[in-house]
């Protein structure tokens, strides 16, 4: 399971050299995100966990006179996301965690939104509190996050092929992907930070591996180099990572559908508000 702190290390720095396949994978629910935050204007926005960012892109974009800062804390990351929005004068990136990030005097978000980018907090309750009490009175909360792992059939088809150690699942509510997937658990996390008019909705999408003339082979080398295929390949034996390989092109095959690797998935976009 991925920790925050190998964010500033070795995966923060893979994510950044996979950004466009990891962007391809979140197409949908990236669409959808998007189309709830600018549903109302906005003057400052605040994107968590930033990325790459595409959200704080497209969002700078489709607002010139608004202002948007996107915060992470891998540089790799950082600096991929500066490199794509150089044309935007709206737009900024700071290394920070937004679980203790101030906000200037002239910087306190009326918009908050952050693609798959929460769930990692290590003091979730404390960290939404902290969030809040830096926003605009009345700010707005968008947020996606995979619903829990059980609804995920990419998570479950990746986890057979990779050998098992007899080990249980982690904690669901451990800081990582699924940490948000209980409704009833962020909506506790939410209000107790002081959010109000907290609502779900389920988005259930394609995650999109491969595309192209071998799509296939495109989520093989994709799958080796983000998520959990990459890291039980970086513990196993050759002859054990080759048969685990083995099965998990086998999977691939049969979602592979006219030039393009589809996994189902599943998340919500969650929404709040700050108090008035």
């Amino acid at each position: 399971m991925t920790d925050q702190s190998e964010w500033t290390g070795k995966v923060g720095n893979v994510w950044a050299d996979e950004w466009r396949r990891t962007d391809r994978s979140f197409g949908p629910v990236t669409e959808r995100l998007l189309q709830v935050a600018q549903a109302t204007p906005f003057a400052q926005a605040l994107d968590i966990g930033c990325g790459a960012g595409e959200i704080s892109v497209d969002l700078a974009k489709g607002a010139p006179s608004s202002r948007v800062l996107g915060v992470d804390i891998s540089d790799a990351l950082l600096d991929v996301a500066r490199a794509r929005s150089s044309d935007l004068p709206n737009l900024r990136f700071e290394l920070a965690d937004a679980a203790s990030w101030m906000a200037g005097e002239a910087e306190k978000p009326d918009l908050l939104v952050s693609r798959h980018g929460v769930m990692f907090f290590a003091e979730p309750g404390a960290a939404f509190a902290h969030i809040r009490a830096q926003s605009a009175a009345g700010a707005r909360l968008v947020f996606s996050c995979f619903r829990e792992r059980g609804e995920n059939e990419w998570a479950r088809e990746l986890a057979s092929v990779v050998p098992s150690d007899g080990d249980t699942l982690p904690d669901p509510d451990a800081p990582g992907p699924f940490a948000f997937g209980r409704q009833e658990r962020v909506t506790h996390l939410l209000a107790q930070a002081g959010w109000t008019d907290i609502a779900f909705e389920a988005v259930d999408y394609g995650m999109v591996a491969g595309q192209g003339g071998d799509a296939v082979a495109d989520a093989l080398s994709y799958f080796q180099r983000i998520g959990p295929i990459a890291r039980a390949a970086a513990a196993l034996e050759p002859s054990t990572k080759d048969a685990m390989l083995e099965r998990l092109l086998a999977l691939l095959e049969g979602h592979h559908r006219d030039g393009e690797v589809s996994l189902p998935a599943a998340c919500w976009i969650v929404t709040a508000r700050a108090p008035a």
